[in-house]
């Protein structure tokens, strides 16, 4: 019988809980498994042995937690020393821990790889998986990440918003999108263009550096052909010379070094303040929104392939963990768009810890401020539909 403890880090998402209930579900249908724990807002909890029995829930119980976004064990953004790996190590063996299973991003990965790495060199036998879920869409490898189609969808469906909005009140309206060092939720504000004249009109990504000049002038010329302009912003934006907008205000950083680039409105009031300032339009009328963290977490929009591939992954990691496969991360290889099928796959962790994946070149528009037909297709099949509107 070999002894399963599963944890979450990192940002929450819509679908984390269908990974981490994926995960439970394998472990307790399979006679190789005895104890299945969950670690209490992720390694944090281990180095407290706050854990969860879960043998102790009901299918219904379990069934409501898969459902419900964010996550349900709580999580961390604790990137460990090696004092702190041999507390995990001390506590798994304690526990008589076997398998580890930790759901998050690239800074998760490479936790998983410096305690797996840490384990090899001093002789304790563990077997660590990395299961993926990040709304950045940044892991390498993986065709794409559970959490980021649910989150894309949410982006859309704003965008989609805010542009009727605009239309009945014009003027310039530049939403800020999370996005540290990849476009790829901006990029998926492009799925609310429902007709020819459909915001955003505009999208700006970490991968095409613009002046804020530059984006003035465009934003100038799409005014003076529609007597409106909407604008999706990265918060990663980067001016010309590759330094973040935000960097001019924004100083803190988490345990990665990770610059803090959420929780404020501050990239958009600098940049409607810029454009009001600085266009040829007199007495523009220019408003700002910020969708923060609601992008990440909000229940009431949810991919349907999201929701099932996060099941997937979760229960791929136990399943190879058992069928006796080596410490790696899981990933998500797309069989076909017509119909949409996939697969999970297993890879070596260094391939995925702590590198960023950017959006490719064939998916950013050359003109610097839009994404390609190319992105579309490869969006469309993994976000879903969305709400049907019209507009006379």
């Amino acid at each position: 019988m070999k002894n399963i403890i599963i944890g979450q880090s990192g940002g929450p998402t819509r679908v984390i809980n269908q990974s981490l209930i994926g995960a439970v579900r394998e472990a307790l249908e399979s006679d190789k498994a005895g104890k299945v724990l969950g670690m209490k807002h992720g390694i944090t909890g281990v180095f407290k042995e706050d854990f969860v029995d879960f043998r102790k829930y009901s299918e219904d119980q379990l069934n409501a937690v898969a459902s419900t976004p964010a996550s349900a064990l709580g999580s961390c953004r604790h990137k460990p020393t090696s004092e702190d790996c041999q507390k995990i190590f001390d506590v798994f063996q304690k526990h008589e821990i076997n398998f580890w299973f930790y759901i998050g991003g690239n800074d998760t990965a490479e936790t998983v790889h410096i305690v797996s790495e840490l384990a090899k060199e001093s002789g304790y036998p563990l077997k660590a998986f990395h299961i993926p879920k990040t709304i950045d869409n940044d892991l390498r490898v993986t065709d794409h990440c559970p959490g980021y189609a649910s989150a894309a969808k949410y982006v859309a469906e704003c965008f989609l918003g805010n542009d009727l909005d605009n239309r009945s009140l014009t003027g310039v309206k530049i939403d800020i999108v999370m996005g540290r060092n990849a476009g790829w939720l901006t990029a998926a504000s492009a799925l609310a263009r429902y007709d020819s004249q459909a915001g955003p009109h505009l999208i700006y990504l970490p991968e095409a550096p613009k002046s804020l000049d530059d984006v003035v002038s465009e934003i100038d010329e799409v005014y003076s052909k529609l007597g409106r302009c909407v604008v999706a912003v990265s918060e990663g934006i980067r001016d010309s010379s590759g330094q973040l907008f935000a960097e001019k205000f924004a100083k803190e950083v988490d345990s990665h070094g990770n610059l803090q680039l959420s929780g404020n409105g501050a990239l958009g009031d600098m940049l409607a303040d810029y454009v009001k300032t600085h266009s040829k339009h007199e007495g523009l009328r220019v408003r700002t929104d910020t969708l923060g963290y609601a992008q990440r977490s909000f229940p009431g929009i949810v991919s349907y392939v999201d929701a099932q591939e996060a099941e997937m992954v979760g229960a791929a990691a136990v399943r190879f963990a058992l069928e006796g496969r080596d410490s790696g991360s899981v990933y998500i290889e797309r069989l076909s768009n017509e119909p949409y099928e996939s697969q999970a796959g297993l890879t070596e962790l260094c391939n995925v810890a702590k590198v960023t994946r950017v959006l490719p070149p064939e998916f950013v528009a050359e003109n610097g401020h839009d994404v390609t037909g190319a992105f579309l297709e490869y969006l469309r099949p993994i976000v879903g539909e969305l709400t049907a509107v019209r507009s006379l």
